[in-house]
């Protein structure tokens, strides 16, 4: 069950011009709410604004005398840049830990793949796993975000720029392609960015025979599955919400061509 927390901004670093790390002291919500990397906030950014913020988590952990929950994300519009001139010490009203993360098995091998913002939450992954390599999609090399904190924590890291400014001119499916037909020897493949990425990405996996994880990025009001606003098409004919169902599925869960 979710708890309501009021959480005090104890770092904050701006990334690049619109793209900022936070981390939050937020009293025993990780002990409590905790059920794998890839879950999310929902954050109250000011008081004439009625709908919170999703803010996916890049990580977290237990600590004392207060969890730890480090959250990167874009300005990009009223919230997100009221939430992005928040300083170190201000607090914010936090509705967490939300939804489902990914299946993550500490002794398990896992190739992580990530685009633009959605690249952030897959550190978690990389945290939870013994094993795991990266490879990391971005718009171009001034848009990369915690690339060293991967090559801290991965065996490999493979950056894919759409502008070929860094790394391989391309986009990531292409790298999931090439590092497969290598080495197919992964527990899975866990990735979170746009869909038509995941969409390709998940092809590719299956091409392989290893299995897929995805996490879905759908706009939503409440958070917790009662508005219907982040419903989305599952290939059963089913429709499953992306707030309280996910935001993680499995990828052959998912109507791809909804």
């Amino acid at each position: 069950m979710p708890i309501q927390q009021i959480c005090t901004v104890v770092e904050k670093t701006w990334l690049s011009h619109d793209a900022v790390y936070m981390v939050l002291e937020a009293g025993d919500m990780v002990r409590q709410t905790f059920r794998g990397p890839g879950q999310f906030v929902h954050i109250k950014c000011g008081s004439s604004r009625l709908l919170r913020r999703p803010i996916s988590v890049s990580a977290c952990m237990e600590d004392s005398p207060e969890d730890l929950l480090s959250l990167v994300f874009e300005s990009r519009g009223e919230g997100t840049e009221w939430l992005a001139n928040r300083a170190v010490g201000d607090k914010l009203d936090v509705l967490g830990l939300l939804g489902n993360g990914f299946d993550v098995d500490w002794e398990g091998r896992y190739l992580l793949v990530g685009g633009g913002i959605g690249v952030p939450p897959l550190r978690g992954c990389a945290q939870c796993a013994q094993e795991s390599d990266a490879i990391l999609g971005f718009r171009s090399a001034d848009k990369t975000l915690l690339i060293d904190e991967f090559r801290a924590e991965c065996g490999s890291v493979q950056i894919a720029t759409d502008d070929g400014s860094l790394g391989y001119h391309g986009f990531v499916d292409a790298l999931v392609r090439k590092t497969l037909e290598q080495d197919r020897d992964y527990t899975a493949v866990l990735a979170c960015g746009p869909k038509p990425m995941l969409k390709n990405v998940a092809k590719v996996a299956k091409e392989f025979g290893v299995p897929c994880q995805v996490s879905l990025e759908e706009r939503m009001a409440c958070g917790v599955g009662a508005c219907l606003g982040c419903a989305t098409p599952m290939a059963d004919g089913t429709m499953k919400h992306v707030c309280k169902d996910g935001p993680v599925f499995r990828a052959e869960e998912v109507d791809w061509n909804a």
